[in-house]
């Protein structure tokens, strides 16, 4: 049992916690929703409210998981920012409602249960195995403790608990997995010709006149947007030079601060053990380790009675053997048993809340401290230095950075003399689009500030990635203007082309279809309207090298009379238009598919039945735990300077 827990990679939550650690703030906990003092609400759920701080969170550690997950790809500027944060709060709401409803309806955890599910968790392991170490610094390192971990833990593992006893009542019956197969594997005769929309534009005129009129009509789209290009210091801990090498006697005292954690070896011990579960009668059990223990005080080999005695599915098949084992890895009284053992003995029977055990220490591995004057240590403790070195001169330069600009907010002058950093200027730059630096959102804010663009100060220090913030000015700024015609003029006449191109296109469509329609070939019509037939022949819904609008087309067709095809066109995202038509449908035969298939598609439907009883279940909960949405009135936008 000990062996399976720490072994275990896979399970319901593992990936949710291991979110949390490698991706932070992957989900909202508890201390998400307390509450805010006088901080607006956004939301109420049940008695329970969402406020205001509390979303701007939420999205900020979205958008952070984001950024971690896709690394350069990221592009804040894509995101539509009134979207993301609905559904930032829509997930809010979910999760607090479906608390509320596992905290009414009594849902527990044991301890037992957050025992194991936190010792599979690779990033709280080191060499395979759970470490105490590594449990407290990983959530020290995203600000937590182990009680608020653990508590929030508690949650997901209640709400899996009732999610799994939902989703596990779907039920799927050989007919529908066989009804579903039909459909999803069916297969129709395809041919169809494109009309495409680029083979009308040459023979297409507009003239100066259509120009004007539609430059008129919509003159309010031909707007060159207003553009702000600024003057900005970047202060980045990674671009700080390396300090120079310390004297022998800092790094002494370096390693002095540092020797018992981090060029310490604890001491490790390599076990055996056998289990027996306590079952149904805790005496038998206890009467059963008592006569392994007595066979192996006569000579019995320990590691073969725990190849066949042992109850502990991990390790049994390892003949007992628990590798490598560190304090505060195991359990208490398993623990204070095998550290109290000389290697080769034997311990008396070790009652834990997972049965009998007996335990053999097999070898010793002895706490050890690498010296001073090693040459690894020498150059981590030089690799240490630099580090907090570089850190402390960060901190002290971040807080010299706002002082300064805080104290000179006319000019970067200041700034740049006392602190030695280079005054750099963006290219341009609107409120929805930069390059860059700029590409960040929040930067693009701040330059459009009334501080910044009306007033023509400084702005304050900005985040602009980890360990490094951006002060900056307004340099040059056009407002926002209407372009002339002469600017826009051939944009117009394209724009106009295109739409007359397609206009022809679909014209040519609706008359090729009609025709068919009235019995007349494909291959006559395709041959007339000189367009390219293709026919593809027997297709399913997820074929290849085919326009997923063709697809969709052809399977929402009804099927045709024997010996008749069924008709319809289509538009392609493209403007271009698709005539398509479906001569016969071959449906599948769950019967004779093979085996994998079947099981398959079985599964496949399983995973819908289970997804879809759980969003019912969730919708009824909303009818009964009310979730109400509180609109916040809209921040005016900074007017331009004039």
């Amino acid at each position: 049992m000990l062996q399976d827990i720490r072994d275990r990679l896979t399970g319901p939550f593992v990936w949710v916690i291991v979110g949390i650690i490698v991706v932070p703030f992957a989900f909202f906990g508890i201390e998400t929703f307390r509450s805010g003092g006088g901080d607006p609400a956004v939301a109420k759920v049940g008695g329970q409210k969402i406020t205001e701080s509390q979303l701007r969170r939420g999205t900020d550690q979205r958008l952070a998981q984001l950024q971690q997950l896709m690394g350069e790809n990221f592009r804040q500027d894509l995101i539509d920012t009134k979207r993301f944060r609905q559904s930032v709060l829509d997930d809010m709401t979910q999760e607090l409602m479906l608390r509320q409803h596992v905290k009414d309806n009594g849902y527990r955890a044991a301890d037992a249960a957050i025992f194991e599910a936190v010792s599979v968790i690779p990033a709280f392991q080191e060499d395979g195995k759970f470490s105490t170490e590594a449990y407290r610094a990983r959530l020290a390192q995203q600000g937590y403790t182990p009680a608020r971990f653990e508590a929030q833990l508690r949650d997901s593992l209640v709400i899996d608990q009732m999610r799994e006893g939902v989703v596990s009542s779907g039920v799927v019956t050989h007919s529908g997995a066989a009804q579903a197969y039909r459909l999803s594997e069916q297969q129709r005769w395809l041919a169809y010709s494109v009309f495409d929309a680029a083979r009308y534009l040459p023979k297409v005129k507009v003239s100066d006149e259509q120009v004007q009129a539609r430059y008129e009509e919509q003159k309010s789209r031909f707007q060159s947007p207003e553009r702000l290009r600024v003057a900005y210091v970047e202060l980045a801990l990674p671009e700080l030079p390396e300090a120079p090498v310390p004297g022998a006697e800092v790094l002494k005292a370096l390693y002095e601060a540092d020797k018992a954690t981090r060029f310490s070896t604890i001491e490790e011990r390599r076990a055996r053990h056998i289990l027996i579960n306590f079952g149904a009668d805790k005496n038998a059990a206890r009467e059963r380790i008592a006569g392994l223990a007595d066979k192996i005080a006569k000579g019995a080999d320990f590691a073969s009675l725990a190849g066949s005695q042992s109850d502990d599915p991990g390790s049994k098949a390892q003949r007992g053997d628990l590798g490598w084992i560190k304090r505060g890895q195991m359990l208490e009284k398993f623990e204070q048993a095998l550290f109290a053992l000389d290697v080769g003995q034997v311990s008396e029977p070790v009652e834990t809340e997972f049965g009998w055990h007996l335990i053999k220490l097999e070898e010793l591995r002895a706490a050890r401290v690498q010296a001073f004057d090693d040459v690894g240590v020498q150059a981590e403790l030089l690799k240490l230095y630099r580090q907090r070195d570089a850190e402390r001169r960060y901190q002290e330069m971040s807080e010299k950075l706002e002082q300064l600009a805080f104290e000179s907010p006319g000019s970067l002058d200041t700034v740049v003399k006392e602190l030695g950093l280079v005054l750099k200027t963006s290219d341009w730059l609107t409120r929805s689009a930069g390059t860059g630096l700029f590409a960040n959102a929040a930067l693009r804010e701040a330059g459009f500030s009334a501080d910044v663009l009306t007033n023509g100060e400084n702005s304050k220090p900005l985040p602009a990635g980890d360990n490094r913030v951006v002060v900056l000015r307004k340099q040059d700024y056009e407002a926002p203007r209407q372009k002339a015609l002469e600017e826009v003029a051939d944009a117009v006449r394209d724009e106009l082309k295109t739409a007359t191109a397609r206009q022809q296109a679909e014209a040519g469509a609706a008359d090729a279809l009609k025709g068919l329609n009235e019995g007349r070939a494909l291959e006559q019509v395709a041959r007339e309207k000189a367009v390219e037939l293709k026919a593809p022949g027997l297709t399913k819904r997820n074929a290849t090298g085919v326009d997923g609008k063709i697809l969709e087309a052809l399977f929402r067709l009804p099927r045709a009379e024997t010996g008749k095809t069924a008709w319809t066109q289509v538009k392609l995202a493209n403007g271009d238009m698709v005539v398509l038509g479906a001569a016969s449908v071959q449906d599948a035969d769950f019967s004779v598919a093979p085996e994998a298939d079947q099981q398959r598609e079985l599964a496949r439907l399983r995973e819908a039945t289970a997804g879809a009883e759980f969003a019912a279940y969730r919708a009824d909960l909303q009818k009964r735990i009310e979730i109400k949405l509180i609109e916040q009135a809209e921040v005016p936008e900074t007017e331009p300077a004039k």
